[in-house]
């Protein structure tokens, strides 16, 4: 057994990719609820990254490569669109594919295959963040127990403290934890958020901070400042080719805590809720008496809950 005396142990700085928010070596969490763009943004940093952009906040990004690897979304009709959309350099991202023995091909499994994906990203060199869609994908066990999350992202983690790459996951949040702390929604066990030196979390605004509709907050860190974040909105642009991709438009810095943020965007988000479920059932009786069932099932054609329309009752004073 070595012992390492602290006397003999040089200090270092953290290495930010992005201050405050991306740093080399680390392993990161972006989570959040359906439907707020969480992979669009993850392309966007990678965009940032493998161009030499700017991120939100205006700071420059050298460019480097990138390493993603997706369980979700197809590279030719979806990510490569997105990542073109937002100005990548394309000959700088690259994307995990099949493990191959002779003739024989299977799916690249975070279990085991973890060195040749070290081995790759030694050979290409220069790889400066690695993106994961989703990360419970990197858990070949139970998701839900910290021993197997622990041991099955460490060898992620020991790549990324070895080449200097920042890990970005992405993950949703649990449901039905709307109020609590960002970290504890996140799905599956705690070793998530714990691993995690940096948490992100994406929300939709519904028109809430300066007009943004959704925001992207900095809900812990163990390595720097946390809190604040950014409005941002999800444009449909032209990727070339005639083919349509999602884009991140950035908006203004906000501040604030990620439990404050997400708690304004939810109020923000259930006050634009009940203003369509009131309008929706406020038209649909405007001809005269419905059957409750027939207003119930049109509600649920157009997305809208029991009880949000009970609500609307109320709210318009029907009877």
């Amino acid at each position: 057994l070595e012992l390492r005396c602290a006397s003999d142990i040089p200090m270092s700085a953290i290495r930010w990719l992005w201050p405050g928010w991306l740093a080399r070596g680390k392993f990161h969490l972006l989570a959040g609820p359906p439907g707020v763009a969480k992979t669009t943004i993850a392309m966007h940093f990678a965009a940032i990254v493998s161009a030499g952009l700017d991120f939100p906040d205006g700071t420059f990004s050298k460019a480097g490569n990138v390493l993603i690897w997706s369980g979700e979304d197809d590279p030719a009709d979806t990510l490569v669109p997105r990542l073109r959309a937002a100005g990548a350099d394309l000959n700088r991202v690259y994307f995990v594919g099949d493990m191959s023995a002779g003739d024989a091909f299977r799916s690249f499994d975070p279990a085991t295959d973890i060195p040749a994906l070290l081995e790759q990203a030694i050979r290409i060199g220069g790889v400066s963040l690695i993106v994961v869609d989703p990360i419970v994908s990197a858990v070949a066990g139970d998701s839900h127990k910290n021993g197997e999350v622990r041991r099955a992202l460490q060898p992620l983690v020991d790549m990324a403290d070895r080449i200097g790459s920042a890990v970005v996951g992405i993950t949703h949040f649990s449901k039905g934890t709307t109020g609590r702390d960002p970290t504890e929604r996140v799905t599956g066990s705690v070793a998530f958020g714990a691993l995690a030196r940096v948490v992100m979390v994406a929300a939709k605004a519904s028109g809430g901070e300066h007009g943004s509709e959704r925001i992207l907050a900095r809900a812990k860190s163990n390595v720097g400042p946390d809190g604040g974040g950014f409005g941002y909105t999800v444009e449909q642009v032209d990727a070339g080719d005639g083919i349509e991709a999602s884009r991140i438009s950035w908006g203004a810095t906000l501040d604030g805590t990620a439990h404050e943020l997400l708690g304004r965007a939810h109020a923000a988000s259930e006050a634009k809720d009940a203003d369509e479920a009131a309008a929706f059932l406020r038209a649909l009786i405007s001809s005269g008496v419905q059957e409750s069932k027939t207003i119930f099932r049109a509600a649920e054609s157009a997305g809208l809950s029991h009880d949000q329309i009970k609500s609307a009752k109320v709210r318009i004073g029907a009877k």
